[in-house]
């Protein structure tokens, strides 16, 4: 290039020493440097680029460019490698470039990517003032969360020599102990540890493979390694969670355990799924250390509170958790036996699967496979002494008759059932066959859950929302001036204005009016009423109030939140 550029007068011999001396030293290209010498323009920069690789020239600037192209490359790599995805025709990726005779930038961006890469040359300016259009503009001080693409950007040279033969189980073990492979796998268990992440999904389609990360509730795409990878990394997982890596056809459940530091254990909870493209797999990750038994910190409000502490603490009597997969209700559970477990108590847990070790507490794993299910426990439970007993689920008939037999025998039984409300729970235990009479001689307390987003604290502001959605949610005619928050999205909460969780509840104490509507065949409607003319906060109420104290959004009310008149 400095021959060129010599040769057609375009910079002097004492421009180009001190722009290579400049080049050398911060580690930057020659072309950037001349520029900020002022020797020469950015345009003729372009144009001399173009005649010496032979590529075409673009301006930026003039292209739309799609979000489906924006999505095939991460901003960091765009930044790193200072190049812009422009188009995308097939399996073939246009990539505008600073420097397109950076090879290792191009293999690495066919990595990253999983397209062929055509390269095109703009300008450095061109291509910074696209990337913060399109990606968001720099942040000023970062997350100190670890990037997927930086750490892949580590392991390209390695990961060139991955041959994995889709079609021959033999290479499947080596593929997953081959050194890349395993940086690969280990870097995404722990982007997601640092990221709060509750669920981590790899997924194979039939041109694609993806890794998304579920936070706060909410999936989001992270990478898409080579699709040629997609058997080593489940092979990998699989021998991690110790199992069968030749049994492609079945679905399988294992665990892994990671240790970080000196304190701290992870947990992930490993479900591997047969698909039409290959095996998806879903890790639930259980960090103890985030578990929260401090029963003030969940979430409920003080008469809710009161009411369900009320109703654990007495000598006998079932109390009900109802919610969705992921609402939370395994915590709530685990902080009332944390409030519940003393020396001069025997806890005893029928789980599928035990998700976390609790000191002190007798916790059985079942398996259906070999006949120990809930109702098998249940009855094994009752012979072993217990004050206090927690069966997982209750999902059948059986379990429910022998959980109310031990609640009417003297006994505490806590457990979950799934059901869209805690009034409903009634209806669901008489549908399954169980008398009017002993629903209400075993229940003390029902308490219906959601998870919401909780409002970054970083970006919270004051939201203009409209005072006919306040009055469609419901919003009581006192609270419709109030003002209502969001966050703006800001680097704490990575631009999504929610950091951390809320859990909305809705506690049903179970006392003789209500007992009274049960025996006499109220609906499920009827017994809502009932339980609200008596002082209960409906999850929309309470979902409302959370809102109203600046804790989350509107738009989480109604995601989480059914009105309570339709």
């Amino acid at each position: 290039m400095g021959e060129i550029l010599l040769r057609e007068q375009l910079v002097s011999s004492a421009q180009l020493r001190t722009a290579q001396e400049r080049s050398r030293s911060n580690k930057t290209r020659l072309g950037a440097e001349l520029v900020k010498l002022g020797a020469l323009k950015e345009d003729d920069m372009t144009s001399i680029l173009s005649r010496m690789h032979r590529v075409p020239s673009v301006n930026i600037a003039d292209i739309q460019i799609p979000d489906s192209v924006i999505q095939t490359l991460q901003k960091e790599t765009a930044q790193r490698h200072m190049c812009m995805p422009i188009n995308r025709s097939g399996a073939t990726l246009v990539v505008a470039m600073a420097d397109p005779s950076d090879l290792f930038a191009v293999d690495s961006l066919k990595f990253s990517t999983g397209f062929n890469i055509e390269v095109v040359v703009a300008s450095e300016t061109s291509i910074q003032d696209a990337i913060n259009q399109y990606y968001g503009a720099p942040e000023e001080a970062g997350n100190g969360l670890p990037n997927l693409d930086s750490i892949m950007a580590d392991l390209e040279e390695d990961i060139g020599y991955v041959d994995i033969n889709e079609e021959e189980e033999n290479d499947l073990g080596d593929g997953a102990e081959d050194a890349p492979v395993i940086k690969l796998v280990n870097a995404i268990l722990v982007d997601a540890i640092k990221r709060g992440t509750s669920d981590i999904h790899i997924e194979p389609y039939e041109k694609e493979y993806r890794v998304r990360f579920r936070v706060d509730g909410v999936l989001m795409e992270i990478m898409r390694p080579p699709l040629k990878l997609k058997n080593a990394i489940s092979s990998r997982i699989k021998i991690m969670s110790a199992l069968d890596i030749a049994e492609r056809r079945l679905p399988q459940d294992g665990r892994i355990k990671l240790k970080m530091g000196r304190n701290r254990e992870m947990d992930f909870r490993v479900s591997v799924l047969p698909t039409l493209f290959g095996e998806k797999i879903v890790m639930r990750l259980l960090d103890k250390s985030n578990l929260q038994l401090d029963m003030t910190k969940l979430g409920f409000r003080e008469a809710q509170l009161a009411s369900f502490l009320d109703c654990i603490r007495r000598p006998y009597g079932m109390c009900l958790v109802t919610g969705p997969t992921g609402s939370g209700k395994t915590t709530t559970l685990y902080s009332a036996l944390a409030d519940l477990n003393k020396v001069t108590t025997n806890i005893s847990t029928a789980e599928d699967p035990v998700e976390f070790n609790l000191a002190g507490i007798n916790q059985c794993q079942m398996h259906e496979s070999i006949g120990l299910n809930f109702a098998a426990a249940l009855r094994s439970f009752l012979r072993q002494d217990p004050d206090i007993i927690m069966v997982g689920e209750i999902r059948d008939f059986e379990t429910a008759e022998i959980a109310i037999k031990a609640a009417l025998t003297g006994h505490m039984v806590l457990s979950t059932l799934h059901t869209n409300s805690a009034p409903g729970t009634i209806s669901r235990l008489l549908n399954m066959g169980v008398e009017p009479f002993l629903v209400t001689s075993a229940l003390n307390v029902i308490v219906a859950q959601r998870l919401g987003r909780r409002i970054c604290k970083d970006c919270k502001t004051v939201y203009d929302f409209p005072r006919e959605g306040r009055i469609e949610m419901e919003i009581p005619d006192e609270w419709l001036d109030r003002p209502i928050y969001h966050g703006a999205g800001c680097d704490t909460c990575g631009g999504s204005g929610y950091k951390g969780r809320i859990a909305f509840y809705e506690v049903l104490a179970v006392g003789e009016e209500l007992k009274q509507a049960i025996l006499s065949g109220y609906s499920t409607a009827e017994i809502k009423s009932e339980a609200i003319r008596l002082g209960m906060d409906t999850l929309r109420m309470s979902a409302i109030k959370a809102m109203m104290e600046g804790m989350t959004t509107p738009e989480e009310v109604v995601r989480n939140t059914a009105p309570d008149h339709t």
